[in-house]
């Protein structure tokens, strides 16, 4: 067993099942504070289903979880983000009607201390917390993600792309010290998966936020990704350096089952 001191965040045996459904079996890995570490696989190979352990979505079975030597496993789901791990979802779940901007506040809700009589008459601490919130989103979050233009505008009234990077403003907004990425770019073009892969990389290089990244796009992947762990219906059949896993025959097999094509897809 690896030693799970050097990891920032470290899962042993997860076991998840959903009646007779095998989702995650005896899955152990872990992740080194300020990578970017990246897990793939098929579709129904239990990626998401990982995430959800992580930040107490599910409940997994057996298996142990840890975070920054801490033991998570039986966290409430609601003191994960106090403790600095946020998420983002394979579908965007924003409040449509809401503005950009009151979206990003929301994520740093965990984290506000005034009382409820001050926030009920915005009145004393509740007005000076949400001065400086609303300075460190507008000078750090919307400017490192390039959403100035749209902070005032609806979010429902956005195309997909800028709703995505909304959605990843408001986890930063919660000043995370792990960023769990589920498929960001999901749905975008060539152009809007350049931009989110260079907002991973300044995250994690300038903000200094270990990234655990779920995404499809092989090139995205073996571009940004420190390490690679790779899942198949439920177990880890590889973990490694992209370039060791874009040659591994056990996640060229499983990946596709056919080599030529897998090389292809995973950017060989």
């Amino acid at each position: 067993m690896a030693d799970q001191n050097q990891y920032q965040l470290w899962v042993e045996g997860i076991h998840l099942s959903f009646g007779g459904l095998k989702a995650l079996s005896g899955v152990s890995t872990g992740v080194k504070k300020g990578e970017i570490f990246s897990i793939i696989g098929p579709n129904g190979a239990g990626k998401t289903c990982l995430l959800n352990c992580i930040n107490r979505f599910y409940n997994p079975q057996m298996g142990k979880m840890y975070f920054e030597g801490k033991d998570i496993t039986n966290v409430k789901t609601s003191s994960i983000a106090r403790l600095g791990i946020a998420r983002t979802f394979q579908n965007v779940e924003l409040f449509a009607h809401m503005t950009v901007l009151d979206n990003i506040k929301l994520g740093a809700h965990v984290h506000l201390k005034s009382g409820f009589l001050s926030g009920g008459v915005y009145y004393g601490k509740t007005r000076q917390e949400e001065t400086v919130l609303r300075k460190h989103i507008e000078e750090k979050i919307i400017d490192l993600l390039e959403i100035e233009q749209i902070r005032k505008k609806l979010v429902h009234a956005l195309p997909y792309g800028l709703q995505k990077r909304v959605e990843m403003a408001r986890a930063l907004a919660m000043n995370p010290k792990v960023l769990l990425l589920d498929e960001p770019a999901t749905g975008m073009n060539l152009e809007e998966t350049e931009d989110i892969a260079r907002f991973i990389l300044d995250i994690n290089e300038e903000w200094g936020v270990t990234i655990v990244l779920i995404e499809h796009d092989m090139g995205v992947v073996m571009d940004i990704s420190d390490r690679v762990c790779v899942l198949d219906f439920g177990v880890k059949i590889a973990e490694g350096r992209p370039e060791e896993i874009r040659h591994n025959p056990k996640v060229i097999k499983a990946y596709l089952g056919e080599e030529d094509l897998a090389y292809s897809r995973l950017g060989a």
